[in-house]
């Protein structure tokens, strides 16, 4: 038993009752740290991404190696061709409440580099899931520009997915380029490349910078683990000097 007393008032608790309240304390400290952390890193990482956006765009063409971590949200431009037989619609895409596709078609650089997946934008279902849109395009050698970023990614990831169908275009719900370049027959780069808005053969583009939890989110998450640790020191303390009082008045 630990007892103490200060300002006329006397407490009591049991060696392991302040074990358990030290424990806890810590560890929602520690949570709210965390987060704060975790909020730092995501305003630092928005503040990266909008430079990147800002920056200079960048030719693919006379790059060798692209890492799409690092020049996410990047503009750049490449030389090439549409390959128009070979297209892949994101199915279960909304925009404004309306279900639709995000239509992703290869490019094929010229001198050789892997073909890229520029995503033209979204298009509308239609009346029926049987009929697919008409996204045909030229395919004629032309100049792309947009922006290099992470394919789309579900809230949900069902199972097979990711797996395209055997006609063209094939309809998936996740993008994976392992497998669309097995079915293609050729390499294909990791990435997207969002098509510019002011770019023709291009459907609605509402291209956004975003991360899953914003900075201020996990600050607001740091407040409430930081507002239950001091809930729990006020409760430890109110039930340890009230049974002291409790005490003295039988």
């Amino acid at each position: 038993m630990i007892k103490f007393s200060t300002w006329g008032i006397e407490f009591r608790c049991s060696l392991l009752a302040l074990s358990g309240y030290l424990l806890l304390f810590g560890l929602l400290c520690s949570l709210g740290f965390w987060q704060l952390g975790r909020g730092e890193q995501k305003t630092v990482l928005l503040a990266q991404q909008q430079a990147a956006a800002n920056a200079e765009a960048l030719d693919l063409g006379r790059q060798t190696e692209i890492d799409k971590d690092v020049l996410r949200y990047r503009p750049v431009l490449v030389t090439g061709h549409y390959d128009v037989s070979h297209q892949v619609l994101v199915d279960n895409q909304i925009l404004n409440g309306k279900p639709g596709y995000l239509v992703l078609t290869p490019f094929l650089p010229d001198g050789g580099m892997p073909s890229i997946l520029v995503n033209r934008g979204w298009v509308a279902l239609g009346a029926s899931r049987e009929v697919l849109p008409d996204i045909g395009i030229s395919v004629a050698a032309q100049q792309v520009q947009g922006r290099i970023n992470h394919f789309p990614e579900p809230g949900i990831k069902l199972k097979g997915a990711e797996i395209p169908g055997e006609t063209w275009p094939v309809r998936v719900q996740i993008v994976d380029s392992k497998l669309l370049a097995d079915k293609l027959g050729y390499a294909l780069a990791d990435y997207q490349i969002e098509l510019d808005p002011a770019q023709p053969e291009g459907y609605q583009r509402q291209w956004k910078i975003a991360v899953a939890i914003p900075p201020e989110k996990h600050r607001a998450y740091a407040v409430q683990w930081f507002g239950l640790a001091l809930t729990l020191t006020a409760l430890f303390i109110w039930i340890s000097s009230r049974k002291i009082h409790r005490g003295k008045s039988i």
